[in-house]
């Protein structure tokens, strides 16, 4: 089954493509751009599951690539079960259909709640764990505004303003439109502890979603992958207080680079944890006080229509038609792994460039670089763009 080309319908995956999915994503090197790429290239899960092995071989991997085992896959999905939740792969019900138009969309999610909440349109409200009380009290008034509007209120379960916002959202009882939390770490792990009952109550009264598998505790490098689901869900993110490097700055850049609105909450100047909204302001971010400013800054967006699904790593359509149809012989393919790896450098370039400075096919370079990641040797980035892996 290929993977679903329209959010305006929904596409069911039978439980053999699921856990073929599910060995795809917990495969080592294979990430979201790389996993729609074979998806794209070799029409369903387990023909790509047949290919990786090789094809990291002929990235130069020195030991094998061996891809998660059905038995493995199954035992997730049953430690998924146990949580209460379930597993949904992009385009079936109870996953966010704004989340597939972004570069990097995960493949699968976990969900614990009800599905019209990840149907619904929604606002990301984020800001600092350390936020000033009177900001707390305002981020609840806003997002009980919204969810009472009709208008879903996404965050991220951290302390301070991201409690503040799920809290006021719920507050708005069964006529809100309700929250999503998005987790960091695993659907049934609760971070930070002392939101296990706000946690319990997300899953119970609005959506819980979750990317990584069950049992993972939250590390540093799964909070930006946290932070794109909460951008990318939405029709725009609000920040309430930020300092320079906070998390919600980030939430709010992946923001913009995905087309959606960013909106900001002013504060004083004297006050560090209100510099990253001035700045954003300053930048052109939307000023907002109250949740009558989002809605009129997000009235036009309401009636948008869905997008399709991003393109990802394939720079257009008529490129997987050539890869699919009339991939790159074996004598190009040859030159071309001993000619592309020493133009990449350890600073993001884009697929194009290689295109220009190798005189090769976009096909060939697509297929190399396919090879070198599933090999360890190159890092995938947004917007067709590459780097040499360091490690």
């Amino acid at each position: 089954m290929l993977w679903p080309m329209s959010t305006s319908r929904s596409s069911v995956l039978t439980r053999a493509e699921r856990l073929d999915w599910l060995r795809l994503i917990r495969t080592e090197q294979v990430g979201p751009i790389t996993f729609f790429e074979l998806l794209t290239r070799y029409g369903t899960a387990a023909r790509a599951l047949e290919a990786v092995p090789e094809l990291a071989r002929r990235g130069g991997r020195a030991r094998p690539l061996t891809p998660p085992s059905r038995a493995k896959a199954e035992a997730e999905l049953r430690r998924i079960t146990a949580a209460g939740a379930r597993l949904v792969a992009m385009g079936e019900p109870g996953y966010p259909p704004r989340l597939a138009e972004i570069p990097d969309p995960p493949p699968l999610v976990q969900i614990r709640g009800h599905d019209t909440v990840a149907a619904a349109p929604a606002v990301a409200l984020v800001g600092a764990r350390t936020a000033a009380l009177p900001s707390c009290r305002l981020a609840g008034r806003m997002a009980a505004d919204l969810a009472a509007a009709g208008i879903v209120v996404v965050s991220g379960l951290a302390r301070g303003i991201d409690a503040a916002a799920h809290d006021g959202a719920l507050g708005a009882g069964t006529g809100g439109a309700g929250t999503m939390g998005v987790v960091a770490g695993g659907i049934d792990v609760v971070y930070p502890p002392e939101h296990a009952a706000l946690q319990a109550r997300i899953a119970t009264e609005g959506l819980l979603l979750a990317e990584q598998p069950p049992g993972v505790e939250p590390v540093a490098r799964h909070f930006p992958r946290r932070n794109r689901i909460v951008a990318g869900s939405t029709l725009a993110t609000v920040v309430i207080e930020a300092a320079p490097r906070s998390g919600s700055l980030i939430t709010a850049r992946l923001a913009g680079e995905y087309g959606r609105e960013v909106l900001a909450v002013p504060g004083s100047p004297a006050d560090s944890r209100s510099e990253g909204c001035n700045r954003l302001i300053r930048d052109g971010a939307t000023l907002v006080r109250n949740a009558a400013d989002v809605l009129e800054a997000i009235r036009s967006l309401l009636d948008k229509p869905l997008g399709e699904p991003h393109p990802l790593a394939l720079p257009h359509p008529a490129l997987r038609d050539q890869v699919l149809q009339s991939g790159p012989d074996d004598a190009e393919l040859d030159a071309a792994r001993g000619l592309i790896p020493p133009l990449i450098a350890a600073d993001p370039m884009g697929v194009d460039d290689l295109v220009h400075a190798s005189g090769l096919t976009a096909a060939t370079i697509l297929t190399i670089l396919l090879e070198l990641e599933l090999a360890g040797r190159l890092i995938r980035l947004p917007r067709r763009m590459v780097s040499l892996s360091m490690g």
